[in-house]
């Protein structure tokens, strides 16, 4: 055996890396991978689709331990249907010796930048719900006074019947934080996305920098294509720059020297109306898209005035757009023990890993789990190439249309 683990576990190879789960789980297909984990499709014991995220050597660094632990801590605080929370959690060793996590989550079809680069048609109704749930999630998150800061299409996962979950929390941070977010600070928010006050250099974020990226989604579902594709930092200003115009003189007060000066050497630029941008767009629309897309974030619009517009008037309902029972603690001791306290996690799921540990200490033995030599299936090859279904695939026999706000 190459690791101690429990006889329930079994080891699944998805193209070169070991999935170690607990028996109960058949992971199906590779979904995707990302900086940070890799992602497989699975059933849980009642046979129920699922998707397992293996974050390997969460200890290689203290940025990547105290990244996992803060995007597990807010996961396990969130509960709103259009943020992704987790299922379950697993690592297999023992306090002192595991090196890697399993998060089970919801599994989605897709996510909103594959669906916009498809060629599905996306009716104003598809995008109007869309935009609501992607504004009633962010709803609960501001209300629990985090700040999401990486809103961006490939964050947001859907499902064939256009259901919408947010996903992604490693960047978020708390409206008012006092903690040291150093260990943040080599992670840079997409640039499309960004906000033109990260853009100037600004280190004051507020709830605003979520309503921008909001609207950069929001234009981005109009035009097939991204609001704001600048190439480089002096290419996104510029992009911002053509459509909302040069900035209005008293927010230039506000802007560092070297950017205020870069502005001023600039010719003035009107404003190009968003009419004008999205010709096919409905006057409702773009109006909304103008409230979200204001250079001086004190006067873009909040995430519940955004609920509030008419042109979400089809789904608002706001009996069914929940808070959050308390707010997100982003504190953290500075000697805090990332890998003690990500192993308490996982003992929120599996208390029975308490109990082994304590065994462990009584017994004294070098493993607390036991030695039997873990199952290993091989995917299929061609199965585990083998892509979701692509958006709206079986719109032959009933379209993917929303028909109907969410229910609580």
């Amino acid at each position: 055996s190459r690791a101690a683990m429990s006889s329930s576990c079994k080891t699944t190879v998805v193209r070169g890396t070991d999935f170690t789960v607990d028996s109960q789980y058949q992971v199906q297909k590779f979904v995707g991978c990302g900086s940070f984990g890799v992602v497989c499709s699975a059933l849980d014991a009642q046979g129920l689709p699922c998707a397992i995220k293996k974050i390997s050597n969460v200890f290689k660094n203290e940025t990547t331990a105290k990244r996992t632990l803060r995007e597990i801590k807010l996961l396990l605080h969130f509960d709103h249907e259009n943020v992704i929370g987790i299922r379950d959690l697993m690592a297999h060793g023992n306090a002192n010796d595991f090196s890697d996590l399993y998060l089970v989550t919801t599994l989605m079809d897709t996510d909103l930048h594959k669906v916009i680069r498809s060629p599905q048609p996306l009716s104003d109704q598809h995008v109007q719900y869309f935009l609501y749930q992607l504004l009633r999630g962010l709803k609960y998150i501001h209300s629990c006074s985090v700040l999401h800061r990486d809103l961006k299409p490939s964050n947001l996962l859907v499902n064939e019947n256009c259901d919408l979950k947010i996903t992604d929390f490693g960047l978020s941070r708390g409206v008012n934080p006092s903690e040291s977010l150093d260990f943040l600070t080599e992670y840079v928010v997409t640039r499309w996305y960004r906000a033109p006050e990260i853009v100037l250099s600004s280190d004051t974020y507020t709830k605003a920098v979520d309503m921008w990226s909001v609207g950069c989604i929001f234009g981005e579902l109009l035009g097939r294509k991204p609001l704001f594709p600048g190439s480089d930092h002096v290419q996104q200003l510029n992009c911002i720059l053509d459509v909302l115009g040069t900035p209005p003189a008293e927010l230039m007060q506000h802007v560092p020297d070297k950017a205020r000066r870069y502005i001023a050497s600039l010719p003035h630029r009107q404003i190009k109306p968003l009419a004008e941008v999205y010709p096919t767009a409905t006057k409702p629309a773009t109006e909304l898209l103008a409230s979200m897309l204001e250079w001086d974030p004190i006067h873009r619009c909040t995430v519940e005035e955004a609920l509030e517009h008419p042109y979400l008037s089809a789904f608002h309902n706001p009996d069914a757009e929940p808070v959050a029972a308390s707010q997100f603690d982003f504190d953290m001791a500075e000697d805090l023990d990332p890998k003690g306290a990500l192993f308490d996690e996982v003992c929120r799921f599996r208390p029975e890993l308490r109990g082994e540990q304590k065994s462990k200490r009584s017994r004294d033995e070098p493993n607390s789990m036991s030695v039997d030599s873990p199952k290993r299936d091989k995917l299929d090859g061609d199965k585990a190439e083998k892509s979701w279904p692509r958006f709206g695939e079986r719109a032959e026999h009933s379209a993917a249309q929303p028909s109907a706000a969410p229910q609580r």
